[in-house]
């Protein structure tokens, strides 16, 4: 049987291929006109900061580790955009998809049970992060001439995140530790109501290039998410090319094992339109 978090990762799949379905099956009955998506491929790059407790075995204390000092590569990745439009209503989608990894040998950057390492003891570390983000919201647009156009956003993210760690710990000395040996696993799953803003502000005379802006803010399961992308992008026939910076925040409540996470870096994307 499918379990259920097998069928709410295909949900951000289904919901791109019913917004995509839904405007087909419109045009046929009411024609082309009034009816625009759009669609975007983008590589994100971010450096990625938080902090995870990850439990033990038995009375254990737990180890808390600082992703930002293990973390070192992206192992896969995907990044994507569908954006449909009717007059001032539209829907837009952006799912998010990446596994990191790395490993940390004799570090001391990690603490048990809240304290540092006893002297003399240091640990080599194994870190897998596989996260998903789907962020979907309503859109009216504000604002839509040849100076720019800004849309309201209304709607909900959602993060899903597994942590896997792999540790083994060098060197005696005082004080509590967890074995040895040994691996953990914290997965978590936030939903996030959100508002926003987003649009493009165009320069020069043709009306070529434009700045690309988005912010939002919200919160619900976790205690605060905000995020904020802003760069330049080149206006064509059949789409555009953007290069951005990306920033996504979370806050998490103090009974989450996930304490705090960033994704902070450029963004390099091209969008067609149809």
């Amino acid at each position: 049987m499918t379990s259920f978090k097998s069928a709410w990762k295909a949900a951000p799949w289904a919901a791109m291929a019913i917004a995509a379905a839904g405007p087909a099956a419109a045009q046929s009955q009411a024609g082309t006109e009034g009816w625009q998506f759009e669609v975007a491929l983008y590589g994100w790059f971010p450096a990625i900061g938080g902090s995870t407790s990850f439990p033990t075995v038995g009375a254990s204390p737990s180890i808390d580790v600082s992703t930002g000092d293990v973390i070192s590569a992206l192992n896969m990745a995907f990044m994507g955009v569908l954006q449909v439009r009717n007059g001032p209503w539209g829907l837009w989608n952006d799912l998010f998809y990446s596994d990191l990894g790395g490993s940390k040998g004799g570090t001391r950057n990690i603490s048990i049970g809240g304290q540092p390492l006893p002297i003399g003891v240091d640990a080599n570390l194994n870190l897998d992060v596989k996260t998903w983000i789907w962020t979907v919201a309503g859109t009216y647009a504000l604002k839509s001439d040849s100076e720019g156009n800004m849309d309201m956003m209304f709607g909900m993210r959602m993060l899903d995140m597994t942590n896997t760690l792999d540790w083994s710990f060098r060197g005696t000395g005082p004080g509590l530790l967890p074995p040895r040996t040994g691996n953990a696993e914290v997965s978590d799953t936030f939903w996030d109501g959100i508002v926003g803003l987003k649009g493009r502000a165009f320069v020069g005379e043709e009306r070529r290039w434009f700045v690309p802006f988005y912010v939002d803010v919200g919160a619900g399961q976790s205690k605060l998410t905000w995020q904020i992308n802003a760069g330049l992008g080149y206006q064509f026939d059949w789409g555009a090319v953007v290069a951005s910076w990306r920033y996504l925040d979370y806050s998490f409540k103090s009974d989450s094992k996930i304490t705090d996470l960033s994704l902070n870096g450029p963004l390099i994307g091209v969008a067609f339109k149809f």
